[in-house]
């Protein structure tokens, strides 16, 4: 999995940044046009909010956990409708901003939660959180099955009989290439070049392979109950943010030249400048290099 040191460089390094051009609880994940792109970004993702609430069957009173909380969208949407949500997340800036905002959440890799921790929930939400839960060398070394499997079980653990689990994330396709054919040094206009920034922009991540691959390891645990693809969805909310980072702030602006020397002076960040350029993520998904889903189950 990645560690909480990868974690904090995709998402607290550039925290305020984030803050900033979407709002102070930024929805860093997929929205949801279902094909009306006339939609505004934050009615998007108001949709997809409340999409989840209505999958999972979420009543006033409910406890809702959310596995890698974000800024808190999630936690605001589930306070908002009267739900009582608790947030985990492995950033500290991400972690700071919610107690901030009155969330109720907690650092913890996700994958150790039991129900001594913090009890059973009624619903379980995970919105983007699942894309980390392997690392290359975890993929490399066959573990990435069981890493899947194992997430699952603990899901399981936190749920009554018939509760609901709603998964975004993430695919690979069957046409991406094998992690040794990413190349940072290839063709810029190449796969293999595409691939290798998207890598420097989620250290220690690495995809599932398909709904397929999600599903199976779900199995033993949960039935499925309804699966989408929001790819083009994804796509559109890449465009509308890339208007909304680009939005005039002098503050933002001031920590972009910011961020963009810090790049310049460390080697190990350099390539970020060309993952703000490019937005390797839109670029995999038109070629379809990658999926995207929102995929709903419930405890057996």
């Amino acid at each position: 999995m990645a560690t909480k040191h990868d974690i904090d460089f995709t998402y607290s390094t550039i925290d305020k940044i984030h803050r900033l051009a979407l709002g102070e609880t930024a929805d860093l994940s997929g929205a949801k046009y279902d094909g009306n792109f006339s939609l505004t970004v934050e009615q998007a993702q108001r949709a997809k909010h409340q999409f989840i609430a209505d999958q999972l069957n979420i009543r006033i009173g409910n406890r809702v956990l959310d596995m890698g909380c974000g800024w808190g969208p999630i936690l605001k949407f589930m306070k908002e409708i009267g739900a009582k949500a608790t947030g985990l997340t492995l950033s500290d800036g991400q972690y700071q901003a919610c107690r901030k905002n009155g969330f109720d959440v907690h650092i913890k890799d996700v994958r150790t939660v039991a129900p001594g921790d913090f009890g059973i929930f009624d619903a379980v939400v995970s919105v983007g959180a699942f894309e980390h839960f392997c690392s290359f060398e975890e993929y490399m070394a066959g573990k990435q099955e069981k890493i899947y499997r194992d997430f699952f079980e603990t899901v399981y653990n936190l749920l009554p009989p018939g509760g609901r689990f709603f998964l975004q994330t993430m695919t690979f396709t069957d046409k991406m290439h094998d992690f040794q054919a990413a190349d940072i040094h290839a063709n810029k206009k190449s796969n293999e070049y595409i691939i290798a920034l998207t890598i420097k922009l989620f250290p220690g991540s690495w995809l599932p392979y398909g709904l397929e691959m999600i599903i199976r390891n779900a199995e033993p645990f949960f039935k499925l109950i309804n699966s989408e693809s929001g790819r083009s969805d994804y796509i559109e909310t890449i465009l509308q943010w890339r208007k909304m980072f680009r939005r005039f702030n002098l503050k933002k602006y001031a920590l972009y030249f910011r961020f963009i020397f810090e790049c310049i002076m460390n080697k190990n960040f350099r390539h970020l400048i060309q993952v703000f350029r490019i937005n390797p993520i839109r670029v995999c998904f038109e070629r379809d290099l990658m999926d995207h889903y929102r995929i709903v189950f419930e405890k057996r």
